[in-house]
């Protein structure tokens, strides 16, 4: 009881001191057509209230944190049923089964304005998975993962424009370029780890924007490359209707793709040493793993992904410039790894969905947008640092010997 009313006071000044420091801008008007000054005193009731709300929610919620951690190092903590649920594997694989059935019915269901909000959901899930190989997997931050991002979309862009060639022929081209790229930024930063490794990543994105820029006889510079042509279907002539479902089904089918090949490689040799590498680095090499080879690797394969993404986007678009590849791609993309759980397959898919489609079904909230994603942010990395849906490390049991002794 005692504790319950400290709380209370601290929440009151809490309040009392918001709305000291926000009374000029949230009370006071003055309104220069008329020379008068308007008293708005609703909001620093407004204030006063939602300050105090959210500041004993704080509380009570950091106060409930502490309780967990003190009961599961007593070892006597219970997992709720909700998270029990997330672990399993089988819910898992049934979960992705019915959102892939939702999202084959989906573009049947509802408009082509809807099915290209979820077009541009699917291009941030393969990114997003994308960068969990190499972020989540292997634990190397990569700041300028939307660098691949844009090399898939300039290469099909340039590709069509001067040779003309088709979607089909350079949705390759452009992974094998992105995981050229991965290789090149990949072999100065071997031996970097943690902030220099961050900047170094940051710096090579920007690199890639300012080529793109100012290099006007190669890239088109500012003005960007319109007229891009969309994929085709046999030489069948198709509607912005039409093409919007075929692009759509084509980034299924990608999805789909990229999640059993990011499953493969999660559970192969590569895969392994990617974890070992961000488990203990040092432990790593010491067990006689080759740390230049499993880096780039995860560089090259997470690059891989966004290449071929990038080639889709500019059909999607039909029209790049690089403005589309700025830092705040490759956050929003870093936020969806962190933000649905790193390594984890279904919580990156839901991570993006979450990123992407909510700020285009809350446009009256535009104004907050940021203030929102922002303070999301903040709350997971304190309640739940794991992410949305945590990735569940494999247990590998050898019985050989234990099934010897019985037949002994």
């Amino acid at each position: 009881m005692t504790d319950m009313l400290k709380e209370f006071k601290q929440s009151i000044l809490i309040s009392l001191w918001f709305v000291f420091l926000t009374f000029p801008l949230m009370v006071v008007r003055v309104n220069t057509t008329e020379s008068l000054v308007e008293w708005r005193w609703m909001n620093m009731v407004w204030v006063a209230l939602g300050s105090f709300i959210l500041s004993y929610l704080w509380r009570y919620m950091l106060a409930r944190q502490q309780a967990r951690k003190k009961v599961a190092d007593s070892g006597l903590e219970k997992q709720s049923k909700v998270t029990l649920l997330l672990e399993d594997a089988t819910f898992r694989y049934r979960a992705m089964a019915v959102l892939l059935v939702l999202a084959l019915i989906f573009p049947l269901a509802f408009d082509t304005y809807q099915s290209t909000i979820m077009i541009s959901a699917l291009i941030y899930v393969v990114l997003g998975l994308g960068l969990n190989i190499t972020v989540g997997l292997a634990g190397l931050l990569d700041l300028g993962y939307v660098a691949f991002f844009a090399v898939g979309a300039y290469s099909y862009a340039l590709l069509n424009h001067h040779f003309d060639l088709g979607f089909w022929t350079v949705l390759p081209l452009g992974g094998i370029l992105g995981c050229l790229f991965g290789i090149i930024l990949g072999f100065p930063i071997l031996r970097l780890r943690g902030d220099y490794l961050a900047i170094v990543t940051l710096g090579f994105g920007m690199i890639v924007k300012i080529v793109l820029e100012n290099w006007s006889d190669f890239s088109f510079g500012p003005s960007g490359i319109a007229q891009i042509d969309r994929p085709g279907l046999f030489g069948i002539d198709m509607d912005l209707a039409g093409s919007t479902i075929y692009i759509y089904y084509i980034m299924i089918a990608m999805v789909v793709f990229t999640i059993l090949v990011t499953m493969r490689l999660r559970n192969s040799r590569i895969g392994r040493a990617w974890i070992a590498l961000r488990e203990d680095e040092i432990a790593c090499v010491a067990m006689g793993i080759d740390m230049a080879r499993t880096k780039l690797s995860a560089y090259a394969l997470g690059a891989f992904w966004a290449g071929m993404v990038g080639v889709l986007f500019a059909a999607k678009t039909t029209f790049i410039n690089p403005a589309s590849f700025t830092f705040m791609e490759s956050a929003i993309i870093l936020s969806i790894v962190v933000l649905g759980g790193m390594g984890s397959i279904l919580g990156v898919i839901l991570g993006a969905f979450i990123l992407i489609l909510l700020p285009e079904y809350m446009r009256a909230f535009s104004e907050y947008r940021m203030l929102a994603f922002g303070a999301a942010m903040v709350l997971m990395m304190i309640f739940r640092p794991q992410g949305i849906i945590s990735n569940i490390r494999q247990k590998y049991e050898y019985k050989g010997l234990q099934k010897e002794t019985d037949n002994g």
